[in-house]
């Protein structure tokens, strides 16, 4: 039967449970909407007007004079920068293809790469050396110093605090310098061609652009060459086309400024060079067995996982910890202490009388008082431990003269409802125990009654 008692000890349990799944699933669908996923359709395109697309930075690129050029297919961007300087912008390398990622480290001279918020395979296939260090749930607006020092890039000199630092880098121990700006969430390779990795979307999205100084940041970048070429790939970029077959052609001159046509030069977009930049792979496969550098010794499970699955993991422990604070539950079982002082039974009856009183506990009440009283029948009437209810209600009925259906209904009745329906069931239960010569008091002896004492020499 469900009383309200156990209502209540249901609501203890349910309530923080539903209040904190209700504050996970919130959480979760606002960083699922804050944060974009670069495989979404219109990621920081030119000509996407939606919230996480970049045409208002490419338009504000435009007023100042700076050519756009967009392009779609990763070969033909990578063909484009040949001739006059120009800023190839890769807001999406998450989908750039395995076999033309490594193509990104023979930019002819003079040409500016920025890479947005590039995973860890893009940055080892284009021989960069830095590696992702650290990585928050959101972007984080910092000012461009790092470790107490100015950024070394000019373009920056006029910004200030911009959200870039959403990955933190670190170099991996190679030869070649890094450079490092806004917290480590910008690295900078300088070179004949600049390589730039920027650890967040943020500053070149459409509803991010006015914020902080994000619009300084994002044009004082791209602006620098006066020609864009903006890499907008619309999902996964497909393989390279392959080489015709034929006579064996002599590698390509990677000292040269560009890319040929195809029937020129095949290998572009295979990555089948023979020479390896300084920070390069020792092998093709740079996240193989053979890959060594300080990171070796990182723990390969931090990787394993999404990084929502150990804030997920945290909110969880965060939550039982919550419930369990709630529930002020003792680690282990009660502890039995002996009582400091000895308490009179006549005061330990009314103290539990008035507890039971204050929580309006009239089931747990009566429920004591029958029983006892069926305890002190069944002793009484030498009734033994398997008797049923109906047994000790038919033989108090024969002993007393009762109708069996009125002492069934006082032992075994429903439980009262006001104070007033308790009084008359301990009233009842009584009488019933002195109908069946049974003492209410267990049948123990009186007291003796004190005698009057004279004090003093009787004369």
């Amino acid at each position: 039967m469900v009383t309200p008692r156990t209502t209540r000890r249901r609501h203890r349990v349910v309530i923080p449970v539903v209040l904190a799944a209700l504050v996970l699933t919130v959480t979760l669908f606002s960083r699922e909407f804050d944060q974009p996923d670069q495989a979404d359709r219109g990621f920081l395109s030119p000509v996407a007007t939606g919230d996480d697309g970049g045409s208002r930075l490419a338009a504000s690129l435009a007023r100042i004079g700076v050519v756009v050029q967009r392009e779609t297919e990763t070969v033909q961007a990578l063909r484009a920068t040949r001739g006059t300087p120009a800023t190839l912008f890769v807001p999406a390398p998450e989908l750039l293809h395995p076999r033309t990622v490594d193509d990104l480290g023979l930019l002819p001279a003079g040409t500016r790469l920025v890479l947005v918020d590039p995973p860890r395979r893009v940055l080892d296939a284009a021989g960069l050396p830095i590696r992702p260090a650290a990585r928050r749930w959101a972007a984080r607006a910092v000012a461009p110093h790092h470790d107490g020092r100015a950024c070394p890039l000019a373009e920056m000199s006029g910004v200030g605090t911009a959200a870039v630092t959403r990955a933190r880098y670190a170099p991996t121990g190679a030869v070649e310098p890094v450079e490092f700006c806004f917290a480590a969430g910008l690295a900078r390779l300088p070179g004949p061609s600049e390589r730039v990795v920027v650890g967040a979307s943020d500053p070149f999205r459409n509803s991010r652009l006015d914020e902080w100084d994000n619009h300084a940041f994002a044009t004082g970048l791209l602006a620098g060459t006066g020609r864009v070429i903006w890499l907008d790939l619309d999902g996964p970029a497909p393989a390279p086309p392959e080489p015709p077959p034929g006579p064996a052609s002599p590698p390509p001159d990677r000292t040269d400024s560009g890319y040929g046509e195809p029937e020129n030069d095949p290998d572009v977009g295979t990555g089948n060079g023979a020479e390896e930049t300084p920070g390069d792979r020792s092998g093709p496969d740079a996240s193989g067995p053979g890959r060594s550098g300080p990171d070796d010794s990182t723990n390969p499970l931090w990787s394993a996982f999404p990084p929502w699955f150990w804030a997920l993991l945290l909110q969880l422990l965060l939550a039982a910890l919550l419930v369990g604070v709630w529930r002020a539950r003792r680690l282990g079982p009660p502890t039995p202490e002996p009582l400091p002082v000895a308490v009179p039974a006549a005061e330990t009856v009314r103290g539990r009388a008035r507890l039971y009183q204050r929580a309006q506990a009239h089931e747990s009440a009566a429920e004591t008082l029958r029983a006892a009283a069926r305890t002190r029948l069944a002793r009484r009437l030498h009734l033994s431990a398997e008797t049923g209810h109906e047994g000790v209600a038919a033989t108090v009925a024969a002993r007393t003269g009762t109708p069996r259906e009125v002492v069934d209904h006082l032992l075994h009745g429903p439980p009262p409802t006001t104070d007033q329906d308790l009084l008359d069931l301990a009233t009842g239960l009584d009488r019933a125990a002195w109908a069946g010569g049974v003492d209410p008091a267990g049948s123990r002896p009186s007291p003796p009654v004190p005698q009057p004492r004279s004090e003093g020499d009787p004369r």
